[in-house]
């Protein structure tokens, strides 16, 4: 039986009400990732091209610095690791997490939360930061979401249904 983690970050509190669905769903243990510096109303203004989250999500190199770590990552085979859709990709901080790893052969499946978008290029502009893992195609969720549904969803990319 692998050791799942769900980490998640989430700017208004969507994507974390998905991640607790899904740590239920898969019986994962559950991770906020947090940026040191929290983001405002006004800095998630992605209309204002000088918003906070405008400009990290123009330079690709961004790496917002996160508080904590996962205690101890080695014992967890499957990373679920949520967030919400910005600019059709997942925002830098989940990149500031994932490079804070040795992810070498496990499976990260991303999952996202979004009024409209996809996933668009997610995994293209995550694979430079678990190169040694397994990404998976992950998915966009609504936020009415149920625990079934994501159980379904986990079970079809895992090995939870063995």
């Amino acid at each position: 039986m692998s050791k799942i983690l769900v980490a998640f970050f989430s700017a208004t509190g969507t994507t974390e009400a998905v991640a607790k669905k899904l740590a239920k769903a898969v019986d994962g243990d559950i991770f906020e990732i947090l940026p040191v510096v929290p983001y405002t109303v006004a800095d998630l203004d992605w209309k204002n091209p000088n918003s906070r989250t405008s400009l990290e999500m123009k330079d690709k190199s961004s790496r917002p610095p996160i508080v904590g770590r996962v205690e101890d990552i080695t014992k967890y085979d499957t990373l679920f690791i949520g967030f919400p859709v910005w600019w059709y990709v997942a925002p830098t901080v989940i990149n500031s997490f994932l490079e804070s790893y040795d992810l070498t052969d496990k499976t990260v499946i991303p999952f996202a939360t979004s009024g409209s978008s996809d996933m668009g290029k997610t995994n293209e502009e995550l694979l430079p930061s678990c190169p040694d893992s397994i990404l998976k195609e992950g998915k966009r969720f609504s936020p009415d979401v149920t625990v079934e549904e994501l159980k379904a969803w986990a079970e079809a990319l895992t090995s939870l249904g063995e």
